[in-house]
């Protein structure tokens, strides 16, 4: 049985986070509320790129309703980067078998 040695698991390894990484950086998701009322963009490293409140959320003057729509749109948003890396994880770690690592 041949096993890979420590080094090669490790180039391995760094080779996959490199990998990763890049995915990330080029991720792009939109989390949105209140029926698209709020909407946010987020990279993959879960900055927000941009938000886009509908006109018609800021004529009511309910300003607790607008904030939880901005979190909720945020949160949608944080949820899905999640995902895709979970997702990248998993595709990546396809390839490695580490025992109790995935």
């Amino acid at each position: 049985m041949n096993t890979p040695n420590m080094q090669q698991i490790l180039k391995q390894a760094q080779k996959m986070q490199e990998q990763l990484q890049k995915q990330m950086e080029d991720l792009v998701v939109e989390g949105s509320a209140g029926g698209g009322m709020v909407t946010v963009k987020m990279n993959g490293q879960k900055q927000l790129l941009a938000v886009t409140i509908d006109p018609e959320a800021l004529s009511s003057s309910d300003r607790e309703m607008l904030q939880d729509l901005i979190l909720a749109a945020v949160n949608e948003a944080t949820r899905k980067v999640d995902e895709q890396l979970q997702g990248q994880l998993g595709n990546l770690a396809g390839g490695l078998k580490l025992p109790g690592l995935f």
